[in-house]
């Protein structure tokens, strides 16, 4: 199963996607959330890794901040590897709530249909949030 997570600056929980088949890119499973739609709906923006670099379909508004990818015959620039390091250092926080994500070890056997799977997700996002609250 693939889902995306958004966090705040704090690394704390607070959207998750659907799950998608694990054959699904993270690029293709934001497309299918609508990702970029909901963030500039709400007036908000985004840091994300280089998995999602063309996502955003506005280039002069961009929602979503990706850094830069070197091509094989054309090394990054200083300027373009400073952006990529203060990138990397916002996500820092971020990579936090990944991590704890990641040991929910219920999702390491699941094997539901996708609509179960997010039944299940959005269930684990509430039981944190009230977690955190306490």
């Amino acid at each position: 199963m693939l889902f995306l997570v958004i966090t705040d600056t704090r690394g704390r929980l607070i959207w998750i996607s659907a799950a998608r088949p694990g054959r699904s890119s993270e690029i293709t499973t934001a497309r299918h959330n609508g990702i970029t739609r909901h963030l500039r709906e709400a007036g908000l923006g985004a840091i994300a890794d280089l998995g999602f670099t063309g996502l955003d379909d506005d280039p002069d508004n961009p929602v979503i901040i990706t850094g830069f990818k070197a091509a094989r015959t054309k090394p990054l620039t200083t300027a373009k590897k400073q952006v990529n390091k203060l990138i990397a250092a916002e996500r820092a926080a971020c990579e936090h709530a990944f991590a704890h994500r990641k040991n929910w070890r219920i999702l390491t056997k699941l094997r539901l249909d996708a609509r179960h799977a997010t039944t299940l997700l959005r269930a684990l996002l509430v039981l944190t949030n009230l977690e955190i609250t306490r």
